[in-house]
């Protein structure tokens, strides 16, 4: 008897050993992709939306992401542009229209569909789609990835304007990515046009009316930049480390927040008025006073908590329920005409 039980303790702490050995692996991949992260923030010569990005989504996959086939799948996605620009988009004039095309065979390449000839066989290629299922990630991360999007060719409002601005640097061009209430969308700038919007769920260019209608974009909010401001680089990155720390939080549920602080504090120097990242820093700090045992010490960490909800109102930020959300963006199907922005209608 003393025999078997010797035996199943062995097997048990072996068991919780290889456990341990996994979780320390895993977390040895997130630092390794916050370390590349925080390299293109201090280097800019450093910098890559497609590695950042797909950084955080292998760390997420315990170093599994198949990085050959999405590569593969983008040069395919990238020759399809150069195809389109060398047949199409003659009427723009400027001399930004080496840009402007880059920009337009990149719309269309995600959301036409294009015939396509290959050896004399006229094949119909087909653009992506929007995902409804499990649009805010809640039943798996990988519902918002790129990677996903790329296998599956069905995405939402964070991984479709991603893809886009990886195909936009592919080709030699910028795209600044943009906030409004839980969403992410394109923001460019033309000669001709000055400053409009490029949204990639739906397929259109909206006024900035659309993103106001909302009834949750505060004045403050966009004067502090924290909604419908043009993206810069840096920021962008500053968006891909809490997708990190999400994900982190996904992974490892019960952690510390150090790690997700760490994230929080890289991404807020970097933008300031980021608010998600501002959030995400002060429901950490919430969860560690929880769980601080000396009753002066939680009264603290609660004084320095409401500063930082207070900050985050006072910039602007208001929260939009998801249901809200959701048929706010059915809008830009249904009153298309009347969030268009005409001089952009193809």
């Amino acid at each position: 008897m003393t025999k078997y039980i010797l035996i199943l303790l062995l097997l048990l702490f072996s068991k919780f050993c290889a456990n341990a050995q996994n979780s320390e692996t895993q977390e040895k991949n997130f630092e390794q992709s916050f370390d590349l992260l925080n390299s293109m923030l201090v280097n800019e010569n450093n910098y890559s939306f497609k590695k950042a990005v797909f950084s955080v989504e292998n760390a997420y996959l315990d170093n599994k992401l198949d990085t050959i086939f999405l590569n593969k799948q983008i040069k395919i996605l990238n020759n399809l542009s150069n195809s389109i620009i060398k047949d199409r988009f003659l009427a723009y004039v400027e001399k930004d229209k080496p840009t402007v095309n880059k920009w337009a065979s990149i719309f269309e390449v995600m959301h036409d569909t294009i015939p396509v000839n290959i050896h004399d066989t006229i094949y119909k290629y087909i653009p992506f789609g929007y995902d409804f299922n499990d649009v805010f990630g809640h039943k798996t991360r990988e519902n918002l990835f790129v990677s996903k999007l790329l296998t599956t060719r069905k995405g939402n409002c964070h991984s479709l304007p991603y893809l886009y601005k990886i195909l936009c640097e592919e080709l030699g061009v910028n795209a600044n990515l943009a906030l409004a209430p839980n969403h992410v969308y394109i923001k460019h700038k033309s000669i001709k046009e000055g400053w409009y919007n490029t949204e990639l769920t739906s397929g259109i260019f909206p006024i900035d009316a659309w993103i106001m209608a909302s009834g949750f974009v505060h004045i403050d909010a966009i004067r502090n930049g924290i909604y419908m401001k043009a993206i810069h680089n840096k920021e962008s990155i500053a968006l891909v480390l809490i997708d990190l720390a999400d994900n982190y939080n996904a992974k490892f549920p019960n952690n510390d927040g150090a790690f997700v602080l760490k994230c929080c504090e890289t991404a807020i120097l970097n933008y300031p008025n980021f608010a998600t990242a501002l959030i995400l820093r002060a429901e950490t700090h919430k969860k560690q006073m929880k769980t601080e045992r000396n009753q002066e010490k939680a009264k603290q960490k609660l004084v320095e908590l409401e500063k930082e909800y207070a900050h985050i109102h006072e910039i602007g930020y208001r929260n939009m329920p998801e249901d809200m959300y959701l048929n706010w963006l059915v809008t830009l199907k249904t009153e298309r005409n009347k969030y268009e922005n005409a001089a952009l209608k193809r």
